[in-house]
């Protein structure tokens, strides 16, 4: 049987330049809730333009579906520029901090073995417990994970998966041209 790549379920990663005003973010997260999809992570943060905030959204969804998604995000007037990427088109990270019990001193010595082979960093120490703070892939910080359940996970924040196109493309190579992007200010 033949897999059609339009329908397979892939995670994807959509990254969009937004303007920075009240209620763009709540637009955006909408339009995915409208369309029942469940959104695996969300992240907003400033750009090297004033005024311009960065989303990166990391859906499970087939091509087509994501497609559908990204033109109806291009429609909304605060959003300037809308990518898709795909595992093999960029980089994806995360960072997770982990706080995992350390009875004693031959568990902490373990643990801080562990977190020096995945290049992780303890950030606070107590009597009973570390703070680790990793920032890799999701299958890294998975693996870490994983190793230190042994242990006693007491708590882990992930922050969610921001991600940047491989090669010399930007984000900014698919920007609505500036008469596109002003016309619907213009006439409202």
């Amino acid at each position: 049987m033949k897999c059609n790549l339009d329908t397979e379920q892939k995670l994807y990663t959509m990254c969009l330049l937004v303007e920075d005003t009240a209620g763009a973010l709540s637009q955006v997260s909408r339009l995915f809730s409208r369309k029942g999809y469940n959104i695996e992570s969300i992240v907003s943060g400033a750009t090297m333009e004033p005024g311009i905030i960065r989303i990166s959204i990391e859906v499970l969804s087939s091509r087509l579906l994501i497609e559908q998604v990204a033109a109806q995000c291009r429609k909304l007037l605060a959003v300037k520029t809308v990518k898709i990427f795909d595992e093999e088109s960029c980089l994806r990270r995360e960072t997770v901090m982990v706080k995992v019990q350390a009875a004693d001193r031959d568990a902490r010595d373990e643990i801080l073995q562990i977190v020096n082979i995945f290049r992780a960093q303890v950030i606070d120490v107590c009597k009973t417990c570390l703070t680790i703070w990793v920032f890799g892939n999701r299958s890294k910080n998975a693996a870490l994970i994983e190793m230190l359940q042994d242990f006693g996970i007491l708590e882990i924040a992930r922050t969610g998966t921001i991600a940047i196109e491989r090669g010399r493309s930007t984000i900014y190579d698919d920007s609505k041209l500036k008469e596109e992007y002003d016309y619907g200010k213009n006439v409202l």
